[in-house]
């Protein structure tokens, strides 16, 4: 009889938890859709631009833009723009960051323009790499610059689309090559040889498979013609880097370019000393560029002090009714940027919209190529650069148009 309370207690609480769980079942559970990551959010490194960078920007431009900077070589203040804009952690125009595509023009852009590290930690935290060869192939190249062969060959096993492209049947020779499975490598090696004529991988990957023999110099096109040819011992200092493999081989982070006013024209020496030293331009300036651009005799000298009076005025605040009209009776050309172009970046800055300006800036960069600006292009994007609050890289891409000026 005394066991008649404990069972009596044991089926109360029974029925109490039974109950319990149908009035759970009965109110359901709520499920909070979590969104997609965002590739443009995870930073690259530490560049003081804010989280607003791409609020407002164009998809259409920057899936223009992007594969541009991952193919275009640059000015050396255009390029420290590019790894700048790239290498912050903001979410991307228009939920672009989650397109895969794009996060891979991203990562090879970050590379291609001298920031490996920062394209390595956008890589490490990209969602979908094995579902997208273009990341994947971002990925590997990333890697296999920072001279981690496994990671590399573990990305192309992973990968679950475009495995039979060119590329991965490339590294997957390679891969097979350093694991000592040297029948496979040869039979992939043969798939690539009917695919493409590369003659510098062909070289390289023959002597690779044969053991021995003269694969005759390095190349560094890319991250895997690097990992080939430092796996042959071939002289690495003797071969040109692309600018992706030369920043990998460099010891720390790309530095922004450093300007000397020493060398500047004397029209243009106060503007340039007052750049470097990162002062204002202000009314004074302004009035002693105005007067040097109009009394020079010498046609260069003009060209050179109207430049500089139009870079001035495009960096400073507002100006007098003196240099307004000053300025308009110049006689600098227009830049070679399309009008529409034109018309978007000025939009742009007067919408203060950083991210879409700079993408508009860096595209006529890209057209321009490393020899630099027209100055009519140039002017146009240092206006919109200081309007938008990209003011360290409108100076810096006024200083390069100054002290190129002859």
């Amino acid at each position: 009889m005394s066991r008649l309370p404990c069972l009596i207690a044991l089926i109360l609480l029974a029925g109490s938890s039974g109950t319990a769980a149908a009035q759970a079942q009965a109110q359901g559970v709520e499920v909070t859709q979590l969104a997609a990551p965002d590739a443009f959010s995870t930073p690259g490194r530490d560049t003081g631009l804010p989280p607003t960078l791409w609020a407002g920007a164009s998809a259409r431009t920057a899936k223009t833009v992007l594969p541009l900077l991952a193919a275009k070589p640059l000015s050396p203040a255009a390029a420290a723009l590019a790894r700048r804009i790239l290498a912050t952690g903001a979410p991307g125009p228009r939920d672009m960051g989650r397109d895969p595509e794009l996060a891979a023009a991203r990562a090879n852009a970050l590379m291609f323009q001298g920031d490996p590290k920062a394209a390595a930690r956008v890589l490490a935290h990209a969602p979908g790499l094995d579902r997208s060869s273009d990341l994947a192939r971002a990925a590997a190249e990333s890697v296999l610059l920072s001279g981690d062969d496994q990671r590399a060959c573990q990305l192309a096993e992973g990968l679950t689309a475009g495995r039979d492209e060119v590329y991965w049947l490339k590294l997957r020779t390679y891969c097979q090559a350093i694991a000592g499975q040297t029948a496979q490598a040869q039979l992939t090696f043969d798939l690539v040889q009917a695919q493409v004529k590369d003659p510098t991988f062909t070289r390289l990957m023959s002597a690779k498979l044969a053991g021995g023999g003269n694969p005759g110099a390095a190349s560094l096109r890319n991250g895997l013609d690097y990992a080939l040819s430092k796996s042959l011992g071939l002289d690495l200092a003797a071969a040109r880097p692309s600018p992706a493999v030369a920043a990998a081989l460099s010891a720390g982070d790309p530095a922004p370019p450093v300007f000397d006013a020493a060398g500047a024209a004397p029209e243009v020496a106060p503007l340039a000393e007052a750049l470097v030293r990162g002062e204002p331009v202000r009314e004074a300036l302004l009035g002693a560029l105005t007067e040097t651009a109009g009394s020079a005799t010498d046609p260069k000298g003009r060209a050179r002090g109207q430049a500089a009076l139009l870079l001035a005025a495009a960096v400073s605040g507002a100006m007098t009714p003196e240099v307004r009209g000053q300025i308009a009776a110049l006689g600098v050309p227009e830049g070679k940027a399309p009008v529409g172009r034109d018309i978007a970046l000025e939009a742009a800055a007067q919408q203060k919209l950083m991210g879409e300006a700079a993408l508009l800036s860096l595209w006529t960069c890209a057209e321009a190529g490393p020899a630099g600006l027209a100055m009519g292009d140039r002017v146009r994007i240092v206006r919109a650069l200081h309007a938008v609050g990209l003011d360290a890289d409108a100076r810096a891409l006024a200083l390069e148009g100054l002290l190129a000026l002859k």
